[in-house]
């Protein structure tokens, strides 16, 4: 592997492409496997009914978070990119800082086993989706910076992820109609 220090309006594309991909695949997983409709749409979840229209856009605006994950990983490309396990430190600064220490206190951090009343074994389960993703966005976007000369590659995300963004564009619009 060489020593590649990507610049960051590459680096942001690759993340956002990277970010928004493992999220919609991991989403789609953890909705059909996990049974996320049901808890979603009961009363009480706290969260938006998955025929809201931000629900829909979720993957599309995940360049937001992508694009903070890219600032984040940035200062550290030193220490991510062009080196064997790369992908495992970063995985480890989204886990980590992410997921398990994070200031709130959402299930399955720290602060959520600590503060809130939902069961344990439900904070976990969602360390199915959300670990995973961290993992495998990590191994992709350090896979993808490490080999950034393959154009088919380049190619290939860029098509898929384009796919990605259309369908709930799609989806969104067929509704309104």
């Amino acid at each position: 592997m060489q020593d590649l220090q990507p610049r960051f309006i590459p680096l942001a594309a690759k993340t956002v492409v990277s970010h928004t991909l493992t999220y919609m695949l991991m989403g789609v997983l953890a909705y059909h496997f996990l049974h996320y409709a049901e808890f979603i749409n009961s009363p009480g979840s706290g969260m938006r009914h998955t025929d809201d229209p931000i629900m829909i856009l979720g993957a599309p605006l995940q360049v937001f978070r992508g694009i903070l994950f890219a600032a984040i990983f940035y200062p550290f490309r030193d220490k991510l990119f062009g080196r064997k396990y790369g992908w495992l430190l970063m995985a480890w600064m989204l886990i980590g800082l992410g997921i398990l220490g994070t200031f709130a206190a959402p299930a399955g951090s720290l602060e959520g086993f600590i503060y809130t009343t939902t069961p344990i074994h439900l904070q976990i389960r969602g360390y199915l989706e959300i670990v995973t993703q961290a993992v495998l966005l990590s191994v992709l976007l350090c896979y993808w910076v490490n080999h950034a000369g393959k154009r088919g590659l380049n190619w290939s995300l860029g098509i898929v992820y384009g796919i990605a963004i259309a369908l709930p564009l799609l989806g969104l619009v067929a509704q309104k109609h």
